[in-house]
């Protein structure tokens, strides 16, 4: 139990650092952590944040860019691998600088990404109990909800949260205070949820918006059932308020939906948000970078993505190989496919502002199936986008990958990283992802 000062909680929120060979900045936004953020304000706790993200080297037209990193220290299980690694987003001094200005906090809370970029999670944690020793840290996000027994013997927090956190760091609060603090205000229902706090960065060139969660599929590689145990949508009307919120009162110009499955039943959900976004002429552009569902793409609703202003389209075809289609959970086929495409171009997308992703590196996969793949896409007019393939623990796939990586994947999240080609064979090898990845910029 800890002494609040003048009856007000002082919560500090952080987002760390990402390290990897090699990042982007998509629209990132710590969604979760902001989310969490508003619902403590409205327990009128004082929130800092510091998103150790927010910093972009190179700007690009929509708000996008590559973050700024300095090159460091490969992590002893990666030492073998030929790439360099790096810190991604602000430097450690500048983060020490935040942490300087920050009044002591009666609790920290720290979010997580990818599984395996904990050694960046790690490194933020260590600096922030050498400021605030005895302050309480609470380890929130996708890396202890996929890696719980990891997090907990490794991480160093004080407290580690598998799944929707929400209610968990409500419950906890109340514990160390010793007061109650009502966990219903955190399980409100999808539609009376308040919106992320993006008002806490002093300047916001774009927001990432979720207007659901979970996803109704179950694709054999995909963590969006486990981070997610139900699909929920939210009301059409209230996500076009939100939009309205931020494009008229924050001049924001650059939205990214952040759903895994934006397009499912589309006359009940995206069209009716399209339509309303058209009535009240609002002024944006819009991204998807998470892979839209080509089977929902007909010609209406291609054209309300063309008017609506929806810049960034990426389609998930994965692979074109039917059985592998049918294999990995049955979302999409190749005639679905050429259809989309076909509406799309009709609705006035060039071929190359189409984007598909083609996965790359599935356990047992061979080259000449991705190679198959990207042909068959530029085929149709599409541009295709490599992503290679991450093993996640709990995804039906896990287990598969394990028996055929190298690698420790059980006990090393370290290697779920895609850049190593977790799963690579002699039908599939390292030296076969770089010649394919080259013959896609030539």
């Amino acid at each position: 139990m800890f002494h609040v000062k003048h009856g007000v909680l002082h919560i500090l929120l952080i987002n760390p650092w990402i390290t990897d060979f090699a990042a982007y900045n998509f629209w990132i936004k710590p969604h979760g952590l902001l989310y969490l953020a508003s619902l403590l304000r409205n327990r009128r706790c004082k929130i800092t944040l510091i998103d150790c993200l927010d910093s972009i080297a190179r700007r690009k037209e929509y708000g996008d860019g590559k973050f700024t990193k300095i090159a460091i220290e490969k992590p002893y299980p990666l030492k073998g691998i030929p790439r360099k690694y790096s810190r991604y987003g602000i430097s450690r001094e500048l983060f020490r600088s935040k942490l300087c200005e920050v009044e002591k906090p009666d609790l920290i809370g720290v979010t997580s990404g990818m599984t395996y970029w904990y050694p960046g999670l790690f490194e933020a944690i260590k600096m922030v109990r050498e400021f605030f020793e005895k302050v309480p840290i609470i380890l929130g996000g996708i890396y202890p909800t996929l890696c719980y027994e990891h997090a907990v013997k490794y991480s160093e927090a004080d407290y580690v949260i598998r799944g929707r956190g929400e209610p968990k760091v409500f419950k906890i609060i109340s514990q160390l205070l010793g007061l109650e603090l009502p966990v219903a205000n955190c399980e409100l229902g999808i539609d009376d949820s308040p919106y992320p706090a993006f008002d806490l960065y002093p300047y916001l060139d774009y927001v990432s918006i979720m207007t659901s969660r979970g996803c109704p599929f179950r694709c054999s590689y995909c963590a969006s059932p486990i981070i997610s145990k139900q699909f929920m949508r939210r009301d059409p009307l209230k996500v076009v308020e939100e939009i309205a919120h931020w494009t008229n009162y924050h001049r924001v110009r650059n939205i990214a939906f952040y759903d895994d499955a934006l397009l499912v039943n589309p006359f009940e959900h995206i069209i009716e948000i399209l339509k309303e976004i058209k009535r009240r002429a609002i002024e944006c552009n819009f991204h998807s970078p998470n892979g839209l569902h080509v089977r929902e793409i007909t010609s209406q609703l291609a054209d309300l993505l063309y008017r609506c202003r929806f810049r960034t389209l990426r389609l998930g075809l994965e692979t074109s190989n039917l059985a592998k289609q049918v294999e990995s959970g049955g979302k999409v086929d190749n005639r679905e496919f050429e259809e989309a495409v076909r509406n799309l171009k009709q609705a006035g997308y060039l071929g190359n502002e189409i984007g598909v992703y083609v996965m790359a590196g599935l356990p047992g996969q061979r080259v000449g199936e991705v190679e198959e793949c990207i042909a068959f896409v530029k085929e149709k007019g599409a541009k295709p986008i490599l992503v290679e393939y991450s093993p996640v623990p709990e995804t039906p796939l896990f287990e598969k990958a394990q028996k055929m990586s190298q690698f420790d994947l059980e006990n090393e999240p370290l290697f779920h990283n895609n850049s190593i080609l977790p799963c690579q064979w002699d039908g599939f090898t390292l030296t076969d992802l770089q010649r394919v990845k080259s013959e896609l910029k030539s």
